[in-house]
């Protein structure tokens, strides 16, 4: 539609009928009291059966709700043609496969080849206009599944998810050593050093972080880890893994120094890849699972390790 975004649309039950459409509106749709405000400010916005309406009207059993919203763009972000790894879109949602090396958002010295810039290029030729709104973030070394949010709605709704801990994120890792447990949980907060605010550390008054771990296979000096996050701290699970002394494969950050490094070149990033991210779509509620197989460059290191076991 010409300016809007596909309406979010919602036909009243019998047992509703009598109720405000503010109310149908915001504790059977979910809509938030900022989207609300925008949407009584949009030209087409609230409509009833069609027609444009204040929201304190009574609603009736069968009346059909749509809610328009106003296409949006990011002006500030330079389309550009980069590789794009989609594994499912709709009208709400874009699910990538974002490689390692890729920054999500363009920062400051990085304007262009992030993955907005590839997204918005995608969406440029569709001939749409959308927002690049990404749900959650991955590090440029990380690959793995990532949520873009198509609108407003879809970001809100699926931001709550995260809020209340019904997202599921896992992923996979290349570990220094054999965790004695083969799972576990670590449950230690996390804060930035107050001496490189850059470096994430874990310290008694920083904010709960909770990562979850089990070993899917062991080598001679590493083991490929699973990883649940519970929380959704910066670099949570490098700095989780790194704190019980099995700190990631190729992290220059957090890793081992490379003068100890009993596992040189092996890769040139951090081995972390977010194969699996979960949550009920923002538009039909259905629980949905995407996943990405492990990156070429994590594949070799296991078959390396292998050699060597």
């Amino acid at each position: 539609m010409d300016g809007y975004y596909e309406p979010l649309e919602y036909t009243v039950a019998q047992h509703e009928e009598g109720i405000l459409l503010k109310t149908i509106m915001q504790s059977r749709m979910g809509i938030s009291r900022k989207l609300l405000s925008r949407l009584k400010q949009t030209d087409k916005g609230i409509t009833l059966n069609g027609e444009r309406v204040y929201i304190n009207v009574k609603v009736k059993a069968g009346d059909r709700i749509a809610l328009y919203m106003e296409e949006e763009e990011s002006e500030d972000i330079l389309p550009q043609a980069l590789p794009l790894t989609i594994l499912t879109e709709d009208h709400h949602i874009l699910i990538v496969n974002k490689p390692a090396g890729m920054i999500v958002h363009p920062t400051h010295g990085h304007y262009i080849h992030t993955l907005a810039n590839a997204v918005v290029h995608h969406w440029q030729e569709q001939g749409r206009r959308y927002r690049f709104r990404p749900v959650h973030r991955l590090d440029q070394e990380t690959s793995g599944v990532l949520a873009i949010a198509k609108n407003p709605y879809a970001h809100q709704q699926i931001s709550e998810q995260m809020k209340q801990g019904s997202v599921e994120k896992e992923y996979l890792a290349l570990v220094y050593g054999r965790p004695q447990q083969a799972q576990g949980t670590i449950h230690a907060p996390i804060d930035r050093d107050p001496l490189a605010p850059h470096y994430r550390i874990v310290t008694p008054s920083g904010y709960e972080a909770i990562t979850h771990y089990e070993v899917v296979e062991e080598f001679a000096q590493a083991s490929l880890v699973k990883l649940r996050l519970e929380t959704g701290r910066t670099h949570q699970i490098r700095v989780h893994m790194q704190s019980i002394g099995h700190p990631l494969l190729g992290d220059k950050m957090y890793g081992l120094a490379p003068q100890s490094d009993p596992l040189p070149a092996l890769i040139d990033r951090q081995a972390l890849h977010a194969w699996r991210l979960g949550f009920d779509h923002p538009g039909t509620g259905e629980r949905m699972r995407f996943e990405a197989d492990l990156p070429e460059d994590m594949v070799h290191v296991i078959r390396q390790l292998r050699i060597t076991t």
